[in-house]
C-alpha cells in the first residue's frame, strides 16, 4: 500500500512516498481502507522530532492520527463492528499512520461516523474534538454560567472547543484576526479579541478556565484573568510531572518536565491556580458521544481546505504555514 512517511526526524523535510505491506490484524482489530485523514500540528512536531522523549518512534514512521473510512476486516474478539461499518477515530500512539491506504486500529479507539458528516468532515473531527472534550470536560469539567477563554479560535481545536464551550453552557472568549470573527461568532463566541490590535489581559477579568495554545508569554498572561482556583489546561506545555506519571514516563522524562514546568506551577500555587498539561488520548467511547452532539446539529466541522493524497506534502506545509482557519483534510478516495 502507499503511505508517507518519514525515516529519520528532520524539522523541515518532505515526507517521503513509502510502499508497504498492508497491515496484519490482530485480534482485537479492524482493518480500515482509509477514505480520507486529517493532518494537525502534531503530525509536525513528531516529524521534527520535538516528541521523541514523550514518543520515541521506530522508523520508517508512518505519520497521520485521523481517520475517516470503511471496516474491510475485523479480528477475532472484535465485538462492536463489522465489516463494511463507516468509522472514524483518532489513532492510539504508537499506532498512529493515517497518511496511507489502509491501517489497523484497536477497536477501543474507533466510533461510528456521524452519519450526517461526509468522510472529509468525519477525518477533521477526531483529535480537536477529544482534545477539546478532554480539556473542558474531563479536566475542567466546565459548568453553566462560567465563563472560558479559548485562545487561537478559528485553529482546528478553537473551531471544535468554542462550539463545546458553548454547548455545555459557558461564555466563551476568543483570540482571532478580525476577519475571522463572523465564523467564530457562529460557532458561539462572544468575546472577540484582535490579537493584532488588542491585548486579552487588559479586556477579560474574573474568567474560570482557558485553554492554552500558545507561547510561554501568553501562557503567563492567562494566569491575570483567572479568578482564584481557576484553571489553565495547556495543550502546547510544559508538560508536568503528574502528566509524566500518567503516562508512565521514564525516569530521567519524569526529571525533564519536573524542571520544565517549575516556573509555571511555583506560579500557578501563588495564584491559587490549578494548571495541567493535557496531551490527548484516544478514545472510541468518548467519540461516540462527541458523534451524538454532531448528529443533534450542536457541533459542525470547519474545514479550510482539502488536498488529494497526492499532494499530503502541501497539505501538511499549509498546516505548518499557520493559515488554516478550520481543519486541513487529505481526501484519499
Amino acid at each position: 500500500m502507499k503511505s508517507y512517511g518519514i525515516n529519520r526526524y528532520k524539522k523541515d523535510s518532505a515526507l517521503q512516498l513509502i510502499d508497504l505491506p498492508e497491515p496484519v490484524v490482530k485480534e482485537n482489530e479492524a482493518l480500515v481502507q482509509i477514505y480520507a485523514a486529517s493532518v494537525n500540528l502534531l503530525d509536525s512536531k513528531i516529524k521534527s522530532g520535538e516528541f521523541k522523549l514523550i514518543l520515541p518512534y521506530k522508523m520508517p514512521l508512518i505519520l497521520g492520527h485521523d481517520v475517516a473510512g470503511v471496516i474491510t476486516k475485523v479480528g477475532s474478539k472484535v465485538k462492536s463492528f463489522k465489516v463494511g461499518d463507516e468509522i472514524y477515530a483518532r489513532v492510539a500512539d504508537f499506532h498512529i499512520g493515517t497518511f496511507a491506504e489502509f491501517i489497523s486500529i484497536n477497536e477501543k479507539d474507533v466510533a461510528l461516523k456521524p452519519k450526517n458528516l461526509t468522510m472529509e468532515e468525519a477525518a477533521s473531527i477526531p483529535l480537536v474534538g477529544l482534545t477539546a472534550w478532554q480539556a473542558l470536560i474531563e479536566k475542567s469539567n466546565v459548568q453553566a454560567g462560567q465563563k472560558v477563554f479559548i485562545q487561537a479560535g478559528s485553529g482546528g481545536v478553537g473551531t471544535f472547543a468554542i462550539q463545546l464551550a458553548k454547548y455545555l453552557g459557558a461564555t466563551v472568549a476568543t483570540t482571532a484576526s478580525e476577519k475571522s470573527f463572523e465564523l467564530l461568532k457562529s460557532l458561539g463566541a462572544e468575546v472577540l479579541i484582535d490579537y493584532k490590535t488588542q491585548n486579552f489581559e487588559d479586556i477579560l477579568m474574573d474568567y474560570d478556565v482557558v485553554l492554552n495554545s500558545q507561547d510561554s508569554k501568553t501562557l503567563e498572561k492567562s494566569f491575570n484573568i483567572l479568578k482564584s482556583k481557576g484553571k489553565i489546561i495547556s495543550i502546547s506545555g510544559p508538560p508536568t510531572p503528574t502528566f509524566a506519571d500518567e503516562f508512565n514516563l521514564p525516569w530521567y522524562v519524569k526529571l525533564v518536565t519536573k524542571l520544565l514546568s517549575c516556573k509555571i506551577r511555583k506560579k500557578a500555587d501563588k495564584q491559587n491556580i490549578n494548571y495541567s498539561f493535557l496531551f490527548m488520548k484516544a478514545d472510541g467511547k468518548q467519540l461516540a458521544e462527541i458523534t451524538k452532539l454532531i448528529e443533534a446539529g450542536e457541533i459542525k466541522p470547519v474545514i479550510d481546505k482539502v488536498f488529494s493524497f497526492e499532494n499530503t506534502n502541501e497539505a501538511v506545509k499549509y498546516v505548518e504555514s499557520g493559515r488554516a482557519k478550520g481543519k486541513v483534510v487529505i481526501k484519499m478516495l
